[in-house]
């Protein structure tokens, strides 16, 4: 099959619609018998007292409940747990490998210390009592020094009790450089706080919505809570539903859609703000959220009928003007219509200004706070402690600025820049003595992973409380490994987009396999040696105790139901929409940022996607989920790039030809792939390959896409934008 760039849109116009696909084949089941039975060191139970134990999975931020099935005290299969509001007995890919992880010969089996350089992978074992105690001797030393706010700390998550213990424990010690990893969350959250004063997060009602319009979430490749994505696609599919998918590619998402727009990447804000001028030009939009607004709605109408008619941004996204006029009207006359964002798998913030007109079209359709709409959740409320005391060292440390600029200036709508924290200290205009990391890994997820272990480089001392020797780890100078989530109690607050304000419980399922411990009691004996108004901070006897406590009289409820909803953080009361003021009007009218790298020498525009079969974050991928990866990314250990074939053709490149792929930020071989499904002059490639730690199954397989990206700021609020960089391909 060949297509020129016409037959490309009009494949783009007809032929995505009838497209299905199959989540989860039934072949993938019969692969993991088949090769399972070849594996070495496959664990065979004795027959024994079969049990199950109910926990949730903290693999991906979806917060599934899962039943494990034991012989005995070994655990043998993970279920989807039956009757679970989010999942209600699915579990995907990566939920299914957990035992993978469990029981895996390469997890860190005890507190580790470096002993040779950095990345020489040299290591010392140590006691608990020493790894705590060399800790607490170095932030002793910082602080004496009168610099605590030279200590810094990344977690996977703002919520839950770990992160604020860890963030309890900076305040107390006195550093504000307490960050999170990116997501699309971020950018939400500040939509929320711009149009409508909220402190909260946006909850997706995607199991009641009768009309979806997705501006490049991959529902169907592990989005928000990838198993409630799975089921809501196909309910919508019963209900004869309509979904809209917004993106280059021809993704699983976009091939299980009514409609595919395969609109230009980074014009998705201008193309929802095109929908919103329809929506108002035809005077279609929701008559109270307009009377609530007054002029203000009277200024934005003005703006979008002045720089953001279909006509005007056509060009620009890709999309026929009809076609978007088309797509405006279905998504106002729907009864329920959502519309979302958060590219991929919603692993970065995204713009701004996508963020606030994908919002305000829901606004527009007066679908916020109601069934199938966006839900606005306040902050879970169940983490009650007084405020930390802070002696004359932390208080001074807690009035210097953050080293990653966030809060203040250009950057005063952003609540984490971890882009900027590690470009800041690698460039050396911040000064960091000390870092804490928390079950996540920048050295690979991030955008510029370069810019991570330079920075890193300039931190003297550096800890992980990673399960596994990941890139960060192998970096690190200690390593206090935590429990894996199949070894421990811990709150899991669901916050991945989905509606229901829910705390589930992640409890053990066997006990730990090896001589790891509980990051919360590391936390909390870190603290203890510290002393002081430190030690207070975290006056608990241990981790458990700690959150019995806290959660007081819910404990009961949680421990034996396994979830509970916190009523608290139900959604928050409607308030007046504002669709213009200073602030929305700076981030409308900023310009898109620049791709890194010059038009004429890196023709071509490379960009990611994600693939349900790979993890990209702090989970590694398991050896049953490299099983399936399809031979379309990976054959071998070299990973493929997509390329339209008349792109190939314009490049003197053939299907499954060796090429060499540069970047501003760096070079990989790769292999060529046909994809007629992607917009003539983009080439893209999977996120998820291209370790170069963790175990021989990961490492050295295709190329981390993150190592050839730059992070491209977002000018409106200084989050990390990225969706893509300039590259060129040539012949091996």
């Amino acid at each position: 099959m060949k297509l020129s760039r016409r037959c490309f849109l009009s494949f783009v116009v007809g032929g995505a619609a009838g497209t299905v696909l199959s989540p989860m084949p039934l072949k993938l089941t019969d692969d993991f018998a088949i090769w399972s039975q070849n594996w070495p060191w496959t664990p065979v139970p004795p027959d024994g007292e079969v049990g199950y134990v109910d926990t949730t999975c903290t693999l991906c931020p979806g917060g599934c409940g899962i039943s494990v099935r034991k012989i005995d005290d070994r655990a043998v299969k993970i279920e989807g747990r039956q009757g679970h509001p989010l999942n209600q007995g699915g579990v995907c890919i990566l939920g299914l490998s957990g035992l993978q992880m469990l029981y895996s010969p390469t997890r860190i089996q005890q507190p580790l210390k470096r002993v040779g350089k950095r990345g020489e992978n040299r290591w010392q074992p140590i006691s608990w009592n020493q790894a705590i105690a060399e800790t607490a001797a170095k932030l002793k030393a910082i602080r004496s020094q009168g610099s605590p706010q030279s200590v810094a700390a990344i977690m996977p998550r703002d919520d839950g009790s770990v992160a604020q213990l860890m963030k309890r424990l900076l305040t107390a010690y006195g550093s504000p450089n307490y960050m999170v990893m990116p997501s699309a969350q971020d950018a939400y959250a500040t939509a929320l706080r711009l149009t409508q004063g909220a402190d909260g997060s946006a909850g997706l009602d995607v199991t009641r919505a009768d009309f979806i319009l997705s501006f490049g979430s991959a529902l169907l490749d592990g989005y928000g809570s990838p198993v409630q994505m799975f089921q809501a696609v196909s309910r919508l599919k019963d209900i004869h539903g309509t979904l809209v998918q917004v993106e280059p590619r021809l993704s699983n998402t976009a091939a299980k859609a009514d409609e595919w727009l395969a609109a230009t990447p980074g014009s998705e804000g201008d193309l929802a703000l095109a929908m919103a001028q329809v929506i108002i030009a035809e005077n279609r939009f929701d008559q109270t959220f307009a009377g609530q607004s007054g002029s203000e709605f009277e200024a934005f109408t003005r703006l979008v009928n002045s720089r953001y008619t279909p006509r005007k941004v056509a060009k620009k996204c890709a999309v026929d003007a009809a076609r978007i006029t088309k797509i405006a009207l279905a998504f106002a006359d729907a009864k329920k219509p959502l519309a979302l964002c958060g590219r991929g798998k919603g692993q970065t913030p995204g713009s701004l200004k996508e963020a606030l007109a994908v919002h305000t079209l829901n606004a527009l359709v007066g679908n916020i706070n109601q069934a199938g709409g966006v839900q606005i959740k306040q902050p879970y409320t169940y983490i009650d402690w007084p405020q930390a005391a802070q002696d004359s060292v932390a208080t001074a440390g807690m009035t210097t600025p953050r080293a990653d600029n966030a809060g203040t200036g250009l950057y005063a709508a952003a609540g984490h820049l971890p882009h900027r924290f590690f470009g800041n200290v690698a460039k050396g205009t911040a000064k960091i003595q000390a870092l804490l990391v928390g079950e996540t890994n920048p050295s690979y997820s991030l955008p510029d992973p370069q810019t991570v272990k330079a920075a890193l480089d300039n931190i003297p001392f550096v800890v992980s409380f990673s399960s596994f020797m990941d890139e960060t780890a192998a970096q690190a100078d200690l390593i206090l490994p935590n429990h894996i989530y199949l070894e421990r109690y811990e709150d899991v607050p669901v916050s991945a987009g989905v509606a229901q304000p829910m705390v589930g419980l992640c409890r053990p399922v066997t006990a730990p396999q090896h001589n790891t411990r509980h990051m919360g009691d590391a936390l909390i004996q870190i603290a203890r040696a510290l002393r002081g108004t430190v030690a207070q901070a975290l006056d608990w006897s241990d981790y458990q105790t700690c959150l019995q406590e806290t959660l007081a009289d819910q404990w009961h409820a949680l421990n034996s139901k396994g979830y509970i909803t916190d009523t608290a953080a139900a959604k928050a009361p409607a308030k007046k929409f504002i669709f213009m003021d200073k602030a929305l009007e700076t981030a409308y009218l900023s310009k898109d940022a620049p791709l890194a790298g010059d038009a004429a020498k890196y023709p071509l525009q490379l960009i990611a996607f994600d693939s349900i079969r790979l993890a990209s974050r702090y989970a590694p991928s398991a050896p049953f989920m490299m099983k399936t990866v399809p031979d379309t990314m990976l054959k071998q250990k070299a990973g493929w790039v997509e390329i339209n074939p008349e792109t190939a053709a314009q490049q003197g490149l053939s299907d499954g030809q060796a090429a060499v792929l540069t970047t501003p930020k760096g070079k990989a071989s790769v292999l060529i792939h046909y994809n007629h499904g992607l917009m003539p002059g983009l080439i893209a490639m999977v996120r998820g390959l291209g370790h170069s730690a963790h175990d021989q199954f990961l490492t050295g397989k295709g190329t981390n896409i993150n190592s050839l990206m730059g992070s491209v700021e977002d000018p409106a609020s200084g989050m990390d934008a990225a969706w893509g960089i300039r590259a060129q391909l040539a012949k091996a």
